[in-house]
């Protein structure tokens, strides 16, 4: 299931709490948590198959800044509107609750969870939606609660 309007179309008022959605796959490569790892987040567990074996996970993992970033670009691919996004003032309770392995494909599950009109700006709303990360497996392996500002069609009190 999805949006009844394209991604191109899609506005505060289309983004009603209760609707869930889901979208992917991004598949995660052994070269890809290296070098991610190697750039951004250079624990031997990311960057090191041999001394990942013998560390806590028992193998190669993708550093959790890089699933966020994965989710991130499914997020936008699929979900969040192309012309009335007016960006983020952050998100809750990130959670990586699994580990990313190489090989695995991900995708998302998108609950919204409330979606508010402001009061001080008639032009757009906020919009609160749960991401949870799903591998190959249906196992969530990330979590957050996102917040987006996101452009009226109509501003409040127009016709």
């Amino acid at each position: 299931m999805d949006f009844p309007v394209p991604i191109d179309d899609r506005y505060f008022e289309d983004y009603l709490p209760g609707s869930v959605f889901e979208y992917g796959t991004a598949t995660v490569s052994e070269g890809d948590i290296i070098d991610f790892g190697r750039r951004f987040d250079p624990q031997p567990f990311h960057t090191t198959p041999a001394a990942a074996a013998r560390g806590p996970f028992g193998g190669l993992i993708a550093s959790g800044w890089h699933t966020a970033s994965l989710v991130m670009r499914l997020f936008v691919d699929h979900y969040l509107s192309k012309v009335a996004s007016l960006g983020s003032p952050g998100v809750d309770e990130l959670r990586w609750t699994r580990p990313v392995r190489p090989g695995d494909s991900l995708r998302i599950r998108v609950s919204i969870l409330d979606a508010r009109r402001s009061r001080s700006k008639p032009d757009r709303g906020i919009v609160w939606t749960l991401v949870e990360v799903l591998n190959q497996n249906q196992e969530v392996v990330m979590s957050l609660k996102a917040m987006n500002l996101l452009r009226c069609r109509v501003a409040s009190g127009e016709r």
